[in-house]
């Protein structure tokens, strides 16, 4: 079951590591950015999206598209919701994981394994905007005509074997990151696009507790 949970988390959080990328050119300077996005990030309390994943695997010639809903709210509290093309629901609440899906249901401490809690820490350094100072990872900034693209590479030998890199797309108008893209060594690529996205709204506590 943890292996499964492992999986999953993977899942929910570049094209190649010194890649370039199209559309985007390197920012020599990027301390403009980081300071809106800290900024951004900082008056970023809740968030309520949709989102749409798509999975590709080396082995498949199709992609894996998957759809639910996400929700965010300070301090360190997740909820994603997969409604098609199956239900799964996880639930991250300081340190605590909650995982059910059609046919049981599971509790875990992230703190129970160093590697997944560094796996539950990079998701939520993606969602609250903490990613660019996470030691674990060296930072690339990329500006494109509407968006800004952040790469993540692992200097950690135990992240380096999950991730070739994260990359997190954000938007110019308001400093959200509004893309995931994670890149595995072995070549799958998982990426969630987040859209109708409200920010700051009010959200009941239910909906993250865990029991």
């Amino acid at each position: 079951m943890c292996r499964k949970v492992f999986l999953f988390l993977l899942l929910a959080s570049g094209l190649c590591v010194r890649a370039q990328y199209s559309g985007y050119k390197l920012l020599t300077d990027a301390n403009d950015f980081k300071a809106k996005f800290t900024a951004a990030s900082q008056k970023t309390n809740t968030i309520k999206s949709d989102f749409v994943q798509e999975k590709e695997l080396s082995m498949l010639s199709e992609k894996i598209v998957s759809k639910g809903k996400f929700w965010f709210k300070r301090e360190n509290a997740v909820r994603m919701e997969y409604t098609t093309p199956f239900q799964y629901l996880m639930i991250i609440n300081n340190g605590k994981i909650y995982i059910k899906d059609s046919q049981k249901e599971n509790k875990i401490s992230a703190k129970s394994n160093k590697l997944f809690e560094q796996v539950n820490k990079i998701m939520m350094d993606c969602v609250n905007g903490s990613a660019l100072s996470n030691p674990d990872f060296t930072t690339r900034i990329f500006e494109g005509s509407g968006s800004y693209l952040v790469e993540l590479s692992p200097v950690n030998k135990s992240l380096k074997n999950l991730f070739k890199n994260i990359n997190l797309v954000v938007g110019k108008k308001d400093y959200a990151v509004s893309k995931i893209e994670m890149h595995e060594p072995s070549g799958d690529n998982t990426t969630i696009n987040y859209i109708n996205r409200e920010m700051n709204v009010s959200l009941p506590d239910a909906l993250f507790a865990i029991n």
